[in-house]
């Protein structure tokens, strides 16, 4: 399809020469003699690029750029300026055009703009669709009640700056809890950088989190920002924490202590605004008491904890989770989505899944790709056959010890429990015949938060509401 461009001078010559030359391009050019017309002709017609002289009669070419904004018209808006109106040119640009040209018109130096800001566009659509696509892989999917109380902790703990620690398995989608965090707090127009303590080598996390100055070590041949300064204004995520380092962990405890960072082979204190969120596969209170995790590094990160709950405990989100990747991924091959049958749902649901969210994922991809027809039944799953099931002592082969499994049991029935009493508290704690307050101590220990829904109902009933 043809770019369109569209012409605003009063000058016929002018208009004749640029449409000439653009048509000759392979442009689909139109032109009109004002900024009234071009004001009438954009509401019906979506143009790509206009060309706007400044001096025009009646509405000149400021005032028409600035209704043109006013009205959301997308189009890249190049200015013709005459001499001495560089000036105008320059509030033009303020006010959102992308260039200007001179007059008299160079007319290969207008086609180069005219390219340029068709690439400027292009770019902004592709920037558009990806952020479309991430913002789609990024939902935290799920109805269930679990899922429904994450969404809740989520929204209470953005807004804020406090400090995050996100616990939960390995494939829990604890990156994606990060990134909505910072996309629904005030820091979501700076960065979100995100620094996995996991898979960088220990001789280099020092640098890759407060950067190095030139000749610091070697390999180090120029200044270099780490991650704490670029995150500066925005948020960093601090991606499986509990495999750092005692000697980093006492580095990064001084940067959220005093809020400023010191490069490697440098002197300069360099004073930061970041937002610190955390998150771990591991029990850090464990690690605490093994002697590999500072405690009091522990108390600064754990302000907010977040538990992301495994995939087993939110079954009823399967079937969503899956359809919401079969969409994803036959877009992503240009293929249809597949359907589910009955025998397939079964083989999904009753599977434990000790991958979590990420190998239900894995699996959808392996099916949507593998699969030849429309319609996946239990036998294209054929390969979980042999993969553990839901079984209360564990995976095949493993027994898990009595009080890791009394845990998981106590906290799948609480959770239970709590979504067939829509979250109420007291009527919860009368049906499970314990008192209230016991009730909530059993929740806390397990990471269950209550729900603002069901706290709200504790507190109607308590005032006779």
């Amino acid at each position: 399809m043809k770019a369109s461009i569209l012409i605003v001078d009063d000058e016929p010559g002018v208009r004749a020469a640029l449409t000439g030359v653009l048509e000759d391009e392979g442009y689909s050019v139109d032109a009109v003699d004002s900024g009234e017309a071009c004001l009438d002709r954009v509401m019906r017609t979506a143009y790509d690029v206009i060309l706007l002289d400044i001096w025009l009669p009646g509405i000149d070419g400021l005032a028409t750029l600035q209704r043109l904004r006013d009205r959301q018209v997308d189009a890249a808006v190049v200015m013709i300026s005459g001499h001495g109106n560089i000036e105008s040119a320059v509030r033009a640009i303020k006010i959102g055009a992308f260039d200007f040209i001179e007059k008299p018109l160079s007319l290969d130096k207008t086609v180069l703009v005219v390219g340029h800001a068709l690439r400027q566009r292009r770019l902004e659509a592709e920037n558009l669709a990806l952020r479309a696509r991430v913002d789609q892989d990024l939902k935290m999917i799920g109805e269930s009640y679990a899922m429904n109380q994450l969404r809740e902790q989520v929204a209470m703990a953005a807004p804020t700056n406090g400090r995050v620690l996100i616990s939960g398995e390995n494939g829990t989608g604890k990156e994606i809890v990060a990134r909505s965090i910072h996309a629904l707090s005030r820091r979501r127009g700076g960065p979100f950088v995100e620094v996995n303590c996991a898979a960088i080598p220990e001789e280099l996390i020092e640098s890759e989190l407060f950067g190095h100055v030139r000749g610091a070590f070697t390999g180090a041949v120029a200044d270099r920002r780490g991650k704490f300064e670029l995150a500066d204004g925005g948020t960093i995520f601090l991606d499986e924490i509990g495999d750092m380092s005692l000697k980093t962990q006492a580095k990064v405890l001084r940067a959220l202590q005093e809020q400023v960072v010191e490069r490697v082979g440098g002197t300069a204190r360099i004073r930061v605004d970041t937002r610190v969120l955390a998150a771990t596969n591991k029990d850090l209170t464990e690690e605490i008491r093994g002697g590999r995790f500072r405690e009091d590094l522990y108390f600064r990160l754990n302000v907010i904890p977040i538990f992301v709950p495994p995939l087993r405990d939110r079954r009823d989100d399967i079937p969503l989770l899956a359809e919401h990747f079969m969409r994803l991924f036959a877009r992503e091959y240009g293929r249809r989505p597949k359907g589910l049958d009955d025998s397939a749902s079964r083989v999904l649901s009753q599977y434990v899944w000790p991958g979590n969210v990420r190998e239900l994922r894995n699996v959808i991809e392996r099916l949507i790709i593998m699969v030849p027809g429309d319609l996946i039944t239990a036998r294209d799953l054929a390969f979980l056959g042999g993969a553990p099931h839901a079984d209360p002592a564990g995976a095949p082969g493993e027994i898990r010890p009595l009080h890791d499994a009394r845990d998981a049991f106590e906290r799948d029935y609480i959770l239970a429990a709590l979504a067939r009493q829509q979250g109420n508290i007291s009527k919860t704690a009368e049906a499970l015949g314990v008192e209230r307050s016991n009730l909530y101590r059993k929740m806390r220990a397990l990471g269950i938060a209550p729900s603002r829904g069901g706290e709200r109902e504790d507190e109607a009933r308590e005032s006779g509401v």
